[in-house]
């Protein structure tokens, strides 16, 4: 397992901490064209995806990439979560990840 560039786990309100480094997040897929996502984070904030393959509307995906913007992330890496994904608790973990535990995400 590569270590050496790890992805720090965010949602919408995060991202702006990681502009130009490497991010994972899950949004729910609100629109696709096969380039270009709009999804809605797990703090239920829109964000734009690019290089993100056609997804159904309503799936949730996780994303790993560059954090281009505030709002808008270059997708490298992508996994379908389906329609069912727990927002509340990823949220929570995201909160957690970047604060009072942040030594053991990093």
């Amino acid at each position: 397992m590569d270590t050496s560039s790890p992805a720090v786990l965010v949602n919408a309100e995060l991202l702006r901490m990681y502009v130009g480094r490497k991010v994972r997040t899950v949004v729910q897929v609100i629109e696709s064209d096969g380039e270009i996502a709009t999804g809605k984070s797990a703090d239920e904030r829109q964000l734009i995806i690019k290089g993100l393959p056609d997804v159904s509307p309503m799936s949730h995906v996780e994303v790993i990439g560059i954090a281009e913007s505030e709002q808008s992330i270059r997708a490298e890496k992508w996994t379908n979560f389906g329609h069912t994904f727990d927002t509340q608790s990823y949220n929570q973990l995201c909160q957690l990840a970047n604060g009072e535990f942040i030594g053991l995400f990093m």
